[in-house]
């Protein structure tokens, strides 16, 4: 409550005082970032901060551009002052002289950003440029440099202090429900109806994490089913209700069958290791009989890495890769090559890579918190989006509480992808 009422009462005194600095409506963008940089006053910057985020929302998509290349050339630290403060160090490295040389080598886009924030609902805004920067990266590199600038600062104003884990229920607000409907990235939910039956149901639960800046605006979500075994399609999960089941104490497993990450702009700031953890916590709290935590997961480049070719690749992998490519991909081939498209499945998860890390996207979100590679199951969500992307075929990773950080740390340090001792069979060596 008192960080609300402080947000309306900076709220009340931007738009009282923006009036009292004539002539910067009609300044250009780059003439109020100048005088951002250059205010002392603190209702001053505040007041500039948020001329700054408003000019920019007016901007199209050339002057975006062009907004953030001046970030890029003209926001950077000074050499000058670094090479002094360089100097200083090596010609003393001590503790003082290096504080020295780091808050020399800062770019100012750090204070820049920091100033920004400065003004109500900036956090918000901020995100939203970010996601317009992130769709720039492709055809100008350069910029990369800017966005690293935002990752810096968001990984600190979004750390996990910061993070409120919330219930979502079907007496959550209204704003908040129509939210998790359009986020929903991973297992779309058609309508009202739809959402009921995912968050109201006993054997059902959905988490969320916010943050006090984003007012009603989930950052990440993740939804769960309680079940007594563990489920081997995604139909199995949607279309239970949880009826068959009057004792709670009957659920062993709780499957993580959708994460959804909410914000573009958050792109590479890690939620989902706390989350999941945090939820885990949450479970077992609520419900004691609960063993099993696994996930059902689409494996969404299968699709893609079946068209490829690699010289590195081994022969008998290609030749299985160019077999299936020949068959139509229908719910009927998913059943008659179901051997095939598995063995294929499993070799792509662990050994198609991106540098020593898994090639798909989900895999390595889930290997990377702690997981191991559990079961796969073929024919396990046959919609037009699940054969398109994995045959058909979805994952369970496996998160067993008492191996999770040891095999964080192998996969971290190098690499190593854990696995059931029964899929051992399905690997492909040389």
């Amino acid at each position: 409550m008192a960080f609300g009422r402080f947000q309306d009462f900076l709220s009340g005194l931007v738009k009282r005082q923006r009036r009292l600095f004539s002539g910067s409506e009609a300044a250009s963008i780059d003439e109020l970032l100048k005088k951002l940089m250059g205010t002392v006053g603190e209702v001053s910057g505040i007041v500039t901060a948020r001329q700054v985020l408003d000019h920019y929302e007016d901007l199209d998509d050339e002057r975006k551009l062009a907004f953030f290349q001046n970030l890029e050339q003209n926001f950077n630290a000074n050499q000058a002052v670094v090479k002094l403060a360089f100097d200083t160090y090596e010609n003393d490295p001590s503790s003082a002289n290096l504080n020295n040389l780091s808050k020399a080598a800062e770019p100012q886009r750090h204070e820049l950003l920091r100033r920004l924030n400065s003004t109500p609902n900036a956090t918000h805004d901020l995100v939203a440029m970010r996601t317009d920067l992130l769709k720039l990266l492709r055809d100008h590199p350069e910029l990369r440099a800017v966005d690293q600038d935002f990752v810096r600062m968001f990984s600190s104003w979004f750390g996990r202090g910061f993070l409120v884990l919330k219930t979502i229920n079907w007496s959550t607000s209204a704003a908040i429900l129509e939210r998790i409907i359009r986020y929903e990235a991973v297992h779309a939910i058609k309508d009202w109806d739809d959402l009921r039956s995912r968050i109201d149901p006993s054997n059902r639960r959905c988490f969320a994490y916010f943050h006090p800046a984003l007012i009603d605006e989930p950052l990440i979500f993740v939804e769960v089913a309680l079940t007594k075994k563990i489920p081997t399609s995604i139909n199995s999960i949607l279309e239970d209700n949880g009826a068959g089941i009057s004792d709670p104490s009957e659920y062993n497993t709780a499957t993580f069958y959708s994460i959804s990450n909410c914000q573009p702009g958050l792109k590479n700031i890690s939620f989902g290791n706390f989350l999941i953890k945090q939820v885990v916590q949450e479970l077992q709290a609520e419900f004691p009989s609960l063993k099993t935590f696994v996930t059902l997961s689409p494996i969404p480049g299968f699709g893609r890495w079946l068209n490829t070719q690699s010289a590195e690749e081994l022969a008998e992998l290609a030749e299985m890769k160019e077999r299936l490519g020949q068959v139509e991909n229908s719910a009927e081939s998913t059943q008659e090559h179901a051997a095939q498209i598995r063995k294929l499945v499993f070799n792509y998860l662990v050994q198609a890579k991106r540098g020593k890390f898994p090639s798909d996207s989900v895999a390595r979100f889930h290997l990377g918190n702690g997981a191991s590679v559990h079961q796969l199951h073929t024919g396990a969500d046959l919609s037009e989006k699940g054969l398109k992307q994995s045959w058909g075929t979805m994952v369970n990773y496996l998160y067993d509480l008492a191996s999770i950080e040891t095999n964080h740390e192998h996969y971290a340090t190098n690499g190593d992808i854990e696995f059931n001792d029964k899929l051992k069979s399905l690997l492909i060596k040389a």
